[in-house]
Formats: structure tokens, C-alpha cells, sequence
């Protein structure tokens, strides 16, 4: 009868993580599901789309961007970025109120699309990644409701002018995909990545709970 091994316990490294986001949104993400990044490293680099790039192409090579520019001295990097896409247009994040006003003009009575990348740096420099997309549906948005919410300031450095953990949540008509996708990190394939990397994901379920 074989007898199987058990696998050799991951290094000190891989049970380090540094997350390269200075979103909050993302670190209450990770924390959802047990995990505390051991250190937060954001980084400055430049998102402009290359041309005739696609969206699903920008957010992965943005993401894997992040994570090449953090200078870490140990341990596993995770970067992530997230696109909303209202047909062939990218929306980024809305530099004024007149701009998310637009925003949620393009996204009114429609659907979109929601795409996170992450990617994951191992120890030894191989980036493993992941490309996530979410179908959000919009009801149709009055005058009204558009100028209420974006004086509610939620929109600010939200891709897409809007949080739909937010307010926004009830201009929601359907989502088909991940919710934690759509607010900035998708956690079921962010916890399959570190887990196939060693960091021990269930270890720190229990150590949360």
C-alpha cells in the first residue's frame, strides 16, 4: 500500500504577506476571511492604458506591475487592480464630482463589467495571477439620485464613481459573479492563489476565530 507524504511545511517566507494596496477596502477584504497583511506597501505606477490594450489585459499587467515595484525584503506580495468597463470604455477612478456624475450616466439602465486581476509574488520572483470578472446590472438612475450620491462623496477614488458596499448597493438591479470582486478584491480565488503559494490561509481561520 503506498503511503502518501505529507508535504513539507511551507518556509518562514511563505507565512509572510505584504499587501502592495493602501486600499482599506481591500485590507477589510482580507481580514472577511482571517488574514492580517504582516506589511502594507503601496506603490505610485503609471495606469495609463497602453494603446488598444483591453481592459482584461490593463488591470493584469497593472496588478502584476504593483507587485514588481514593492521592494520587500521577505515573503509573499499581493497586488490587485480593479477596472470597470461600461461596453468598450474603461472607467477609472472619477477625478471630479462633474466626472462621477458621468460615470453614473454611462452606467444607468445598463450593465457592466467589474474586472480584478491579482497577482501574487513568491519568494523566488514567479508571479502567479488571476483575472476575475463580475456582471453588475444598474437600475436607471434619476438626475436626482446621480447628484445625491455623488454629494455624498462616496464616489472618491472608487473605480467606476461608485462603492457598492455602499449607498450604491441600492442602485443594484442584478450582479452575476463576486461581490467581493466588485468591491475591490475577489476572495475566493485571492485565498486559492495563497494557498497554492503555502501561506496558511485555514491556519490563520482558526487563529481569527
Amino acid at each position: 500500500m503506498a503511503i502518501k507524504q505529507k508535504p513539507n511545511p511551507a518556509s518562514p517566507e511563505q507565512h509572510r504577506l505584504v499587501l502592495a494596496s493602501a486600499s482599506p477596502r481591500r485590507r477589510l477584504l482580507l481580514k472577511q476571511i482571517g488574514i492580517e497583511p504582516d506589511d502594507i506597501i503601496a506603490t505610485e505606477i503609471n495606469e495609463t492604458a497602453r494603446p488598444g490594450e483591453k481592459a482584461e489585459h490593463l488591470a493584469l499587467r497593472l496588478a502584476i506591475e504593483k507587485a514588481k515595484a514593492v521592494k520587500a525584503k521577505a515573503g509573499l506580495i499581493l497586488a490587485a487592480d480593479t477596472l470597470v468597463v461600461a461596453g468598450k470604455r474603461i472607467l477609472g477612478k472619477a477625478q471630479s464630482a462633474e466626472e462621477a456624475v458621468m460615470f453614473l450616466t454611462l452606467l444607468s439602465g445598463r450593465r457592466h463589467r467589474v474586472i480584478s486581476a491579482i497577482a501574487l509574488s513568491l519568494p523566488d520572483g514567479t508571479i502567479r495571477s488571476k483575472t476575475v470578472t463580475t456582471i453588475v446590472g444598474f437600475k436607471r438612475l434619476s438626475m436626482e439620485e446621480k447628484t445625491a450620491y455623488v454629494n455624498c462623496g462616496e464616489w472618491q477614488d472608487k473605480a467606476g464613481g461608485y462603492a457598492i458596499q455602499g449607498m450604491a448597493e441600492s442602485f443594484i438591479k442584478f450582479i452575476h459573479g463576486s461581490y467581493s470582486n466588485v468591491v475591490g478584491l475577489p476572495l475566493k480565488e485571492t485565498s486559492g492563489l495563497l494557498q497554492s503559494a503555502g501561506y496558511p490561509v485555514l491556519e490563520r481561520w482558526s487563529a481569527h476565530s
